[in-house]
């Protein structure tokens, strides 16, 4: 069993927590607190591969820094059972019946830029919105999920998720990143969001996360603001944050800016 026994009901959670979702601010989001069962994330936990810097994306630039494995070959059956679940037509209908996207959504077998999510020390990742769009499904991105694994996370270790308003005036949410904390939340060219702040934790320590992204054929015409894009960083006021496009050249499996233009 996947899910916390209090949450079992999948509709009924769907229909209790869907206006709370909608109305949030500053775009949809929600929050869940021990919705898994704590033995399968304690489980994913202990098996967290100690070196995706090796074998799987190190990003490290001025927006960014940290490190993702998104092979399904490199990571524990646990894991994988896991995904799989959160991928089932059962999860994916509550994602659906939660969100209110009316269009059918649509799970990634492909993890891309999802997976497992690691920040070390230092670790830090800007204000941004989304790419919007699957490179080889060619979808519409919607739904993002993350959950946390991090056990005796305080305030102090920073790493928080933060949603900013759609005018990048202010943060509007501060989530920290503990054990069993589920954030799931629209994709949108305005939900701007990221953990901007460093880490602070001891080398034996790290921020650790699963990331899931859902996607749709098609999406209402008011979400098209943009066109088509790849992820768009934003500047906080009164800071040196990188504000445009970064686009990527992947060599040997690590990650390099290539070039950066002004949106």
């Amino acid at each position: 069993m996947f899910i916390n026994k209090n949450y079992l009901n999948l509709k009924k959670v769907a229909d209790e927590y869907s206006s709370t979702y909608l109305h949030a601010k500053p775009f949809p989001n929600i929050v869940f607190d021990n919705f898994f069962d704590e033995e399968v994330l304690n489980k994913i936990l202990n098996e967290f591969p100690n070196n995706i810097k090796d074998i799987g994306n190190e990003f490290n630039n001025k927006a960014e820094k940290k490190l993702s494995l998104n092979s399904a070959e490199k990571l524990s059956a646990s894991t994988n059972n896991f995904i799989n679940f959160l991928n089932s037509e059962p999860f994916v209908k509550f994602l659906n019946k939660l969100t209110g996207i009316k269009e059918t959504l649509i799970t990634d077998p492909y993890l891309i830029g999802g997976g497992l999510h690691e920040l070390k020390n230092g670790g830090y990742l800007n204000i941004h919105a989304d790419f919007n769009q699957h490179p080889k499904m060619k979808l519409d991105r919607r739904l993002n999920i993350l959950i946390y694994l991090n056990h005796k996370w305080e305030e102090n270790n920073g790493g928080h998720l933060e949603l900013w308003d759609k005018e990048m005036k202010k943060c509007e949410k501060k989530i920290l990143p503990i054990f069993n904390r589920m954030v799931v939340f629209s994709t949108t060219d305005f939900s701007y969001h990221g953990n901007p702040n460093e880490v602070i934790v001891n080398e034996d320590n790290s921020r650790k996360s699963i990331a899931l992204y859902y996607y749709s054929n098609g999406r209402p015409s008011s979400e098209r603001k943009l066109g088509l894009h790849s992820t768009i960083f934003r500047k906080r006021p009164s800071s040196d944050d990188v504000d445009g496009n970064l686009e990527y050249k992947k060599i040997i499996g690590k990650i390099y800016i290539k070039t950066k233009k002004k949106i």
